[in-house]
């Protein structure tokens, strides 16, 4: 309970707190910086949650491979803008192993995926808006519904389509001349609508590809290595 508290902490304190100080301390100047600090950050929940022995090592490796799954998922799709699996396989992680890991496959997917694409000062808001998604889809009581019910799951990828442009475009706003402005956040929503529209449908569209498959083998290899 101990660990999950200061998971929590990092995740929802921490984590905001350098975002904002990348925005208001250097005028998103540093984003390298933040970047590399909130990567730092997202790794330390699943470190605390390990425990001695090969069963953390396994889950690592795991984590690392559904990371690469996602990165190369967005390199695939990347001539159709806004259509892409990241958040998918974001959602599916968390639903298999938790909120932890669910918010280290989305930081890690953006950070790593930009190295192609290229990094910015949206990429720590990229790194937070899919790790969050990551997160709230492996609380427990979400882990559950979303695997029992393929609606509520095709509910959830347009609610993460939403959600996450809702988030990106309070970038969109404060990298303008660095504050925010409640009808300038209006303007950005209402044009990006229909690039919101492409991700919430590109979520259930991979969500209701992906969970069968990748869930029979997630679920393998947890039940064989006791993860």
């Amino acid at each position: 309970m101990r660990n999950k508290k200061i998971n929590y902490f990092i995740i929802m304190i921490l984590i905001p707190l350098s975002i904002a100080l990348g925005v208001i301390l250097f005028k998103d100047r540093k984003y390298n910086l933040i970047s590399i600090i909130i990567a730092f950050l997202s790794c330390l929940p699943i470190f605390f949650s390990f425990e001695k022995g090969k069963t953390s090592t396994r889950k690592m490796t795991i984590l690392s491979v559904m990371v690469a799954i996602s990165v190369a998922g967005r390199f695939v799709f990347a001539a159709i803008p806004g259509f892409k699996p990241v958040t998918a396989i974001v959602v599916i992680t968390a639903i298999y192993f938790g909120s932890e890991a669910g918010f280290l496959t989305g930081s890690l997917s953006a950070i790593i995926s930009n190295i192609y694409f290229g990094q910015g000062p949206w990429t720590p808001f990229q790194m937070f808006s899919w790790g969050m998604l990551g997160l709230i889809a492996g609380l427990p009581f979400m882990r559950k519904l979303l695997l029992k019910n393929k609606i509520i799951l095709a509910i959830y990828g347009v609610f993460a389509g939403v959600i996450y442009s809702l988030m990106m475009d309070v970038w969109t706003v404060l990298a303008m001349d660095g504050v925010f402005n409640a009808k300038r956040y209006i303007a950005a929503v209402t044009t990006a609508l229909p690039v919101m529209a492409i991700y919430a449908v590109s979520n259930v569209v991979f969500l209701m590809l992906a969970i069968k498959p990748f869930g029979e083998k997630l679920e393998r290899i947890k039940t064989k290595y006791g993860i």
